[in-house]
């Protein structure tokens, strides 16, 4: 992953880790994995209350850098906080498919937003930058690509842009069930770098234990 000399002035602190995995076995579902799903959705109840989610340090964190880049966090939410709050309100996790599911329970798990491309779809190296203004964005589920407006932090790589950071992927890159390398990112940003190497370390034994793999 390279950076941008913008991104570098702007926030000199943020990081993100990526991690590839080859030879996975995506399937639609999981027993195993449905009943794991249940056991984080249980400690995230013991461990949460959504009154006070608004004041846990590292959903606090991640939405001022939201604010920073004119994202507004109680309409667009980081990923690792949507998804507990979900919980916390007795709403259910959705079931995409199991490498998605897997890493999702990671970032519920280590509350920090993680995110996961197919590797075949990847072109040359990943760069963290600004947008252009103009430059055009397809995100999982959008029926039409939107054009953005020069504003947006973006990952793309030699053609294209595969996410807008840090919390919307693209359609072209998503994971499905033909996916057998994964490009695995945990989304890091200023003042939480402690947290990402755990992070990953989740997202992969949760990854490679319930879509098999070897990480390279």
């Amino acid at each position: 992953m390279r950076y941008e000399d913008e991104v570098k002035s702007r926030f000199p602190d943020l990081k993100v880790l990526t991690s590839r995995v080859k030879d996975v076995q995506v399937q639609k579902s999981s027993e195993s994995l449905a009943d794991f799903k249940d056991q984080v959705i249980s400690q995230v109840r013991e461990k949460r209350d959504l009154d006070e989610l608004k004041d846990v340090s590292i959903f606090r964190k991640y939405r001022d850098f939201f604010w920073d880049l004119g994202i507004d966090p109680t309409k667009t939410r980081p990923a690792s906080e949507a998804l507990i709050r979900r919980i916390l309100q007795g709403k259910e996790i959705p079931t995409i498919n199991t490498l998605v599911d897997a890493y999702n329970l990671a970032s519920i798990k280590s509350e920090i937003p993680l995110a996961a491309f197919d590797h075949k779809n990847l072109d040359g190296e990943l760069k963290l930058r600004f947008s252009e203004r103009g430059e055009v964005f397809r995100g999982i589920g959008m029926d039409d690509p939107k054009e953005l407006s020069g504003d947006e932090l973006v990952v793309s790589d030699s053609e294209k842009i595969i996410a807008i950071y840090p919390y919307r992927d693209s359609e072209e890159t998503k994971i499905t069930t033909d996916t057998k390398d994964v490009l695995l990112m945990v989304c890091g940003i200023p003042d939480v770098g402690g947290k990402l190497a755990e992070a990953r370390e989740i997202m992969l034994d949760y990854v490679t234990e319930y879509c098999g793999g070897e990480i390279v």
